[in-house]
């Protein structure tokens, strides 16, 4: 049986995902383009397109499982690139001041560079025959039929003919252009009611290096030092290693208190992080390049699925559906889930329907939102209403992570859930309850920094 549905679909960014949509959309149209500003193809260092990319990446456990369904032997490529990977639960995990136990999950971890990832899995999609690249193009808009119920292709132009625009026509055009997507204003354009936004304002900084890597710097089989921010310790780290010789430092600040560039500026920062591990082992460590700093000021999540009236043939996925708080690491993940349920839609045949890929995307989506909304409406600073639910969630998320300093399979449980394999729910459990309540029927007190410590080492 033909499982085709059109002739050509479109999509709008070659990011995460834009090449994963790309990659379901191969199974159902002859010719699927892929456009984007920048050149893409071969890349494995930072681009215009996605400065983001050079900070501490998470794939998380769902997500690499799906990356392995649609790319099989992908952790093996990056494997043999020199990409390290480790155990989820293996990680130096620090909650809230103190050391989870270490957990032996199953969960695997693959270190990669974002930019590192991208490279393999867009080779891959770039080898699929009906698959191209249109690089160095930027995306003007898109083309709708004279009634304004369908969308047609989408218009560019060519670095190389400023002025020139060229319309690609479509059977179905996918917006993956990220958080800055045009499409509410395009929408507008249209006729069409922008959709609602849910916005979560954190004031939130990376700051980034990259370090030469020295025998014994982590610890012997360490991988990763992760001192997680939380109220009483809001300055937090990704510390890892994330090729040969390579170990990658990103600082994370909340609510205006960002990480300097300066080289005295980011090592007092490291030096106050509630743990001594970071600080000591970059203080006179090789850096490799400067130190750079990334902004995102809050969290957005476009509610498409609410909007009645929507364009037939026009989709959109990624950070142009929700983009998330990137110290939870949640957004190549839920690309690639949004990926699947695409694909999904695309076998029942015919054309996506926009609301039922819609409806899907947001129940993708209501999870690990819940998840990182809750988690930064317990930082006193951050404004938005905290209901019955969202306060004695983060009653109890204090407690189990205490609970996890002491309980290896508490560090299990709370590692499934947050690799998107378990519904919070999980954690609720009367055998996961039961444990939590035997560490901490009072909420404990945060751990205290090292620098609290009568006579700390510096």
């Amino acid at each position: 049986m033909d499982s085709r549905v059109g002739k050509r679909a479109v999509v709008l960014g070659g990011s995460m995902g834009g090449i994963l949509a790309a990659r379901v959309l191969s199974e159902s149209y002859d010719e699927v383009l892929i456009i984007d500003r920048d050149v893409v193809l071969g890349v494995t260092g930072t681009r215009r397109g996605a400065p983001h990319a050079v900070h501490a990446h998470a794939l998380h456990a769902r997500g690499h499982l799906i990356l392995e369904e649609l790319f099989p032997g992908l952790t093996d490529g990056l494997t043999e690139a020199g990409i390290p990977s480790c155990d989820l639960g293996e990680m130096r995990w620090y909650l809230n001041g103190r050391p989870a136990r270490i957990a032996r999950t199953g969960l695997l971890s693959v270190m990669a560079p974002r930019p590192m990832l991208e490279a393999h899995i867009r080779a891959r999609v770039a080898a699929l025959p009906n698959v191209t690249f249109l690089e160095r193009h930027d995306i003007a808009g898109i083309v709708a039929d004279a009634a304004g119920g369908r969308i047609l292709g989408a218009r560019v132009v060519s670095h190389d003919a400023p002025g020139q625009e060229r319309v690609y026509d479509a059977d179905l055009v996918v917006d993956a252009t990220g958080r800055g997507s045009r499409t509410p204003a395009w929408l507008a354009e249209l006729g069409y009611p922008r959709p609602e936004e849910d916005r979560v304002k954190i004031g939130m900084a990376y700051t980034t290096r990259h370090y030469k890597m020295e025998p014994g710097m982590l610890g012997e089989g360490v991988y990763s030092i992760n001192p997680v921010a939380s109220p009483a310790h809001p300055r937090g780290a990704f510390f890892g290693t994330i090729g040969p010789g390579v170990i990658n430092l990103s600082l994370t600040g909340i609510l205006g208190d960002h990480p300097p560039t300066d080289d005295e500026g980011f090592l007092e920062f490291a030096r106050t992080l509630p743990i001594p591990d970071v600080y000591r082992a970059v203080r006179e460590a090789q850096p490799l390049n400067d130190a750079v700093s990334f902004r995102f000021p809050v969290s957005v999540r476009r509610r498409y699925e609410r909007l009645r009236r929507f364009p037939e043939r026009y989709l959109l996925i990624g950070d142009a559906l929700c983009s998330f708080n990137p110290v939870y690491g949640q957004g190549m993940t839920v690309a690639a889930m949004e990926a699947i349920a695409l694909r999904d839609e695309l076998r029942r045949g015919g054309t996506p329907d926009a609301a039922t890929y819609f409806a899907a995307a947001a129940r993708i989506i209501d999870t690990p939102w819940e998840v990182s909304v809750t988690g930064d409406l317990d930082f006193p600073g951050v404004e938005g209403p905290r209901p019955m639910k969202v306060r004695i969630g983060n009653a109890y998320m204090a407690r189990l992570q205490y609970a996890a300093t002491k309980d290896a399979k508490v560090t299990e449980g709370f590692m499934r859930v947050a690799g998107l394999l378990d519904p919070p729910s999980a954690l609720m459990r009367p055998a996961m309850v039961a444990r939590v309540l035997r560490h901490a029927i009072r909420r404990p007190r945060p751990g205290e920094s090292w620098l609290a410590a009568p006579a700390h080492a510096s």
